[in-house]
């Protein structure tokens, strides 16, 4: 499960970092609460160019009657991702990167739930497989605007997350970029066995305050470390 992250690196960085050839957005400015159905950096190929853009969490597949299908679909199970009729096409033809700084898990104690932050050891925006898809409505018989939405791919926590959670999001390291990326269908086991746990070095856990627990609640004090009296 993936459910709220932070997205503090400046898209000119992000752009540097990910070796994209175009940027199709404006900053988003810093972040430490992003939540679904917000603008989300991603890095996708197109015509032949790596770009990176916003998109909205959530995927509304092309079939749905209504873009707030989305909300339901923040997250993609590895596993099943050749087999859901919501994800396989966006499997097979339209992966994507989504950046991000840390993350953000809960754990349930005796005294209720803990908040962790996910952070990477080395100071450098994690990427997380995504997918993404093209919506567009109909009102009145007319096409309504397009929706350009994503969803971040799931698999099984490694040692570090499950003390926390038996979820976490699948972490690309760049030699792996490219195979994600690659346009057209790929072969499905190839592309699953990207989606491996990130090695327990690349990420560390930090107990943080009650604020992340309200998506209204921003800036760095969300990432402060709690002392250890504090913890729930």
């Amino acid at each position: 499960m993936c459910g709220r992250y932070t997205s503090v690196t400046p898209a000119r960085e992000l752009a540097r970092y990910f070796d994209v050839d175009e940027v199709e957005t404006d900053d988003l400015g810093p972040r430490f609460n992003v939540a679904p159905t917000q603008e989300v950096y991603a890095v996708a190929l197109h015509r032949g160019r790596r770009c990176l853009g916003a998109l909205r969490w959530g995927l509304v597949p092309p079939w749905a009657e209504d873009p707030r299908t989305g909300a339901r679909m923040i997250n993609a199970r590895a596993e099943s991702l050749a087999r859901r009729p919501a994800f396989r096409r966006a499997f097979a033809l339209r992966r994507c990167l989504v950046p991000a700084d840390g993350f953000y898990e809960w754990q349930t104690t005796t005294g209720g739930r803990q908040a962790w932050y996910l952070r990477p050891r080395d100071g450098r925006p994690l990427a997380f497989a995504g997918l993404w898809e093209s919506w567009r409505g109909d009102s009145g018989g007319r096409s309504g605007a397009r929706l350009v939405s994503a969803a971040i791919v799931t698999t099984r926590a490694n040692e570090v997350l499950s003390p926390l959670h038996d979820r976490m999001p699948a972490v690309l390291a760049p030699p792996a970029w490219p195979a994600w990326l690659a346009p057209g269908e790929g072969d499905p086991d190839e592309l699953g066995r990207l989606l491996a746990p990130a090695p327990p070095e690349v990420i560390e856990a930090i107990p943080v305050g009650p604020l992340v627990n309200k998506v209204a609640n921003d800036g760095p004090d969300l990432v402060l470390p709690l002392p250890s009296r504090e913890r729930v």
